[in-house]
């Protein structure tokens, strides 16, 4: 597998900043239990398509499911850390 133009944004010498996760493919037929990461730094590889995790965002875990246009982005891009402030009328 060559690594394509988005999983090589760091120095070509580091390579991409890969994290071990226990990645498990389940049987055919069964529901696949998500992963559980809080590792927001993590490059999403081609081999993660169709997988669902579970990303920590500092207070909670948000459920994604990986698609083939997220390889090469990080985790922590689909689990977003701050509410959009909203202005409401006062009485």
């Amino acid at each position: 597998m060559q690594p394509t133009r988005c999983l090589l944004k760091r120095s070509v010498w580091k390579g991409p900043h890969i994290v071990p996760l226990p990645i498990i493919r389940p049987a055919p037929g069964a529901i696949p239990k998500p992963i559980r990461t809080q590792a927001r730094a993590a490059t999403i590889l081609p081999n993660f398509v169709g997988l669902k995790f579970q990303i920590y965002n500092g207070k909670i875990y948000h459920d994604i499911t990986i698609t083939e246009d997220m390889v090469g982005h990080k985790l922590g891009e689909f689990s977003p850390t701050r509410k959009p402030f909203i202005w409401t009328k006062g009485r």
